[in-house]
């Protein structure tokens, strides 16, 4: 009978493939999903409770767009074409500001953070007093449609980050959370982030090793693909340094820990990416001093259009012009520079973890665009980093059918890439 109470052990494969989960093992571990926001260091497997939080999570991000859509929609149609007569007068005013309310309060509350912090003119305030001038004029619909616009604007950029957020978790799956420790001679289980320097880890093989060390077995084999892109294997012997990231391929390995779980190379690899945005690249920061600047001077162009052709203008009628400024205020707001930028740069450092590529910072994605010429100087870099027999060549005297049938059954055991690579051939 199985222990429940061992903690589930990720395994891998020659190629640093992650081998687990059956649908037991996936039922049977209890390790919670990794939230790259709160920096949880565990390793999620309950994929269906995974899945139903997201749809949750899904359903009231999107609930209070899709209802100011509807009302906004059903009050035009009862604006326009039923033309019932309880619709007018405070029904009406009531109707279109129940329209408003989901997708305006976010943005009301957002702008008051923003004044709190002296940051008086940004894309909040202007979207406020563009809807709520609209609604002063009589406009409810388009104050309505305004702010509904600008909240699909930010479901869109929440499921861009969320993308890209997920892109750099898989980057996270390396790590295991998770260790054997070696003590008087027993075994036990803990999670990596507790233990100490000098404690005694014992690694089976298939295991990835998840804190830095020192090997005290006299030699073994690692893969390294996770931190140098190869699949070879890398002999150790007795003294020498393994990194976390490394798989343990043919032999039960021990050794003692030098480095804390935050301080290993691994960690630091995947701290660097989680905080690649911090590193703003120039457009990024010309972008937010440019915000600064033009936003109180298009409040200052709304409030002129509004003011100025009261003395040039015959027949002034400030409603028309209100509604001129407000539009004005409307197309003028920053928000699409302000947001696609460092969106663009946020998703492509996603989309380069995804694919391997580890970028340290947003400033590094403007270099590479200047990039010419790539020397690649290593395998695994053009190639996938994976052994395959290419050729046989037997002697005379031997069959080679019979030669490798030999060679399979020696290798029958054995995790090493080779080996991996003649089974594959056979």
């Amino acid at each position: 009978m199985q222990n429940h109470d061992t903690p589930h052990v990720h395994s891998y494969d020659a190629q640093g493939r992650q081998l687990c989960c059956t649908l037991e093992e996936k039922i049977e571990a209890k390790t919670a999903t990794k939230l790259i926001d709160d920096h949880s260091d565990e390793d999620g497997h309950d994929h269906a409770h995974d899945h139903n939080g997201e749809l949750h999570a899904a359903w009231r991000e999107y609930l209070p767009a899709i209802i100011s859509l509807v009302l906004l929609l059903a009050g035009i149609m009862l604006d326009a074409y039923v033309r019932p007569a309880f619709f007018k007068d405070w029904v009406r005013i009531v109707w279109y500001v129940a329209a408003y309310l989901p997708v305006g309060i976010p943005v009301i509350r957002e702008m008051f953070e923003s004044i709190s912090k002296r940051e008086i003119f940004s894309e909040f305030t202007l979207m406020v007093i563009a809807t709520l001038g609209a609604f002063a004029i009589g406009e409810y619909p388009e104050g309505v449609a305004v702010m509904l616009f600008y909240a699909v604007g930010e479901l869109f950029q929440t499921a861009a980050v969320r993308r890209a957020k997920g892109n750099i978790k898989a980057l996270l799956d390396q790590r295991p959370d998770e260790v054997t420790v070696l003590e008087n001679g027993a075994t036990r289980h803990v999670k990596a982030e507790t233990v100490g320097i000098d404690t005694i880890l014992q690694l089976k093989p298939g295991e990835k090793l998840a804190l830095d060390g020192e090997l005290l077995s006299e030699n073994a084999s690692f893969n390294t693909a996770a931190l140098t892109g190869e699949s070879k294997p890398d002999s150790k012997t007795k003294g020498d340094t393994v990194l976390a990231g490394m798989i343990n391929l043919n032999t039960v390995a021990q050794l003692r820990v030098t480095t804390a779980y935050t301080d290993s190379k691994l960690s630091k690899i995947l701290e660097m990416v989680q905080n690649a945005t911090a590193q703003k690249a120039p457009t990024e920061l010309f972008i937010r001093k440019f915000a600064k600047i033009y936003t109180p001077v298009v409040v200052l162009l709304a409030v002129l259009i509004v003011l100025l052709p009261y003395f040039f203008v015959e027949n002034y009628v400030i409603r028309d012009w209100l509604y001129r400024a407000l539009i004005f205020l409307v197309i003028s707001c920053p928000c699409a520079l302000v947001i696609s930028i460092p969106l663009g740069y946020f998703g492509g450092i996603g989309a380069a973890s995804r694919n391997g590529i580890l970028f340290k910072g947003s400033n590094f994605l403007d270099i590479m665009a200047t990039v010419k010429n790539v020397v690649m100087d290593k395998t695994g870099t053009m190639t996938e980093g994976v052994f395959k027999v290419q050729e046989v060549k037997t002697n005379p005297g031997f069959d080679e059918k019979t030669t490798l049938a030999w060679v399979n059954a020696l290798e029958n055991h054995s995790t090493h890439p080779v080996a991996t690579a003649i089974h594959q051939y056979v």
